[in-house]
């Protein structure tokens, strides 16, 4: 199971096609209202689906809050969950009683749990065919090992920056895609540091770290 976390966290989402936009703001303008969401998203829970590029599904349950901290908890049959506790993202396979971590900075994920990246210098706005939706491809030319994430987000009343993460695409250097969409989007509820808990399949006697 393992493989399909490491698609996600080492890896764009067709929510949108990337053809020629019509009445939409600057790609500058596009990339700073992002940014500001970013920088105004304190917590966010969600709904999620993945998809990985062989079309297997997996659904669960995602839980942000920044700076860094996200916990990916995947349906109980997949056995899998991907936690980030503000420096490494880490993979716990339990079915085989496995884990693995990795910095969040060598991750496209660095995008949205480092909100104070600087999106004009490594992001670049991705036409959509609707005005309501922003979309932004980010990755680092130095590091192509990193891979790149595009992520989109919907133009919502209300949410933090005025818009709302729908969700993204990864693709890490060997051209594994792995697609999420969210659902059920809130932002700003009350988040525990002790969501970005997990128990050690290893070494049950530690308990958690």
């Amino acid at each position: 199971m393992l493989k399909y976390g490491f698609a996600l966290i080492a890896a764009p989402l067709a929510l949108t096609a990337s053809l020629p936009a019509t009445a939409q703001q600057s790609p500058a303008d596009s990339l700073s209202k992002i940014s500001n969401h970013l920088r105004s998203m304190s917590t966010m829970t969600a709904n999620f689906s993945q998809t990985d590029r062989s079309g297997q599904l997996l659904t669960g349950t995602l839980t942000l809050k920044q700076p860094g901290k996200i916990r990916f908890q995947y349906q109980k049959d997949a056995n899998l969950l991907i936690v980030g506790d503000g420096k490494a993202l880490t993979l716990i396979d339990y079915e085989v009683n496995q884990v693995q971590r990795w910095p969040i900075s060598n991750s496209p994920l660095a995008a949205l749990l480092n909100p104070e990246r600087d999106l004009s210098k490594y992001g670049k706005i991705v036409p959509t065919r609707n005005p309501n939706v922003l979309s932004v491809e980010v990755n680092d030319p130095k590091r192509p090992e990193y891979g790149v994430i595009t992520m989109v987000f919907s133009k919502k009343a209300g949410a933090p920056g005025g818009l709302a993460l729908d969700g993204w695409v990864s693709l890490d250097s060997k051209n594994n895609r792995t697609s999420i969409r969210l659902s059920n989007q809130k932002f700003g509820v009350p988040v525990s540091n002790s969501n970005f808990n997990w128990t050690d399949p290893r070494k049950k006697s530690r308990g958690k770290r």
